[in-house]
């Protein structure tokens, strides 16, 4: 019994994933560090800190190779979307935020039920936004997800030049397994 638990043991330690300790020891970390250096101006330590700590997860890899989004006819979206509780609910998302979906309207020329309606589709009004740290989605994906690694890649840099703009902690923001972030659910490229 002593020999395939060595054995196994030994494959693991051996394995890609064992010698990766983080994203900042990644085969493809210094190409992406140099871009966002001599691309953007960043500081190279600030970047090797964030990819440093940014956290490789199976469950987005399991997530997008499962995506719940699929096509439906309306007769199958009307039965998720046309409820009582969802309608109420977008009623009292209407009324709470009567005064900043006036301005977004005014500002960006966007009807407030256009608004309303992506913020009940994406997020049932905020209640469900996601829970996996954007830079940790965006990571996995840009570095471990070869099918789509370079839109992942292009969205990782994207938001590393949404949160320095916006004067937000990367680390500290959640959205969807595939990065996806707010109550619209929109992709930093977005």
């Amino acid at each position: 019994m002593r020999k395939p638990l060595c054995t196994l043991v030994l494959a693991l330690l051996m394995s890609p994933l064992a010698a990766v300790a983080s994203y900042l020891d990644h085969e493809l970390a210094g190409e992406f560090t140099d871009r966002m250096v001599k691309t953007h101006g960043f500081e190279r330590a600030e970047i090797e800190k964030l990819l440093a700590e940014a956290e490789r997860k199976q469950s987005i890899l399991d997530a997008i190779s499962r995506p719940a989004e699929r096509t439906l006819e309306w007769k199958d979206y009307r039965k998720i979307f046309i409820q009582e509780s969802r309608i109420s609910q977008g009623v009292e998302f209407w009324n709470t935020h009567r005064d900043t979906l006036k301005r977004a309207q005014q500002q960006y020329g966007v009807p407030p039920q256009v608004i309303a309606a992506i913020i009940g589709v994406e997020t049932r009004y905020g209640r469900h936004m996601g829970s996996y740290r954007v830079v940790d989605a965006l990571a996995t994906l840009g570095f471990d997800y070869p099918r789509r690694s370079k839109f992942f890649s292009k969205q990782l840099e994207e938001f590393l030049l949404m949160t320095r703009e916006q004067g937000l902690d990367p680390l500290a923001m959640t959205g969807s397994y595939a990065g996806a972030m707010g109550f619209g659910q929109f992709i930093p490229s977005s």
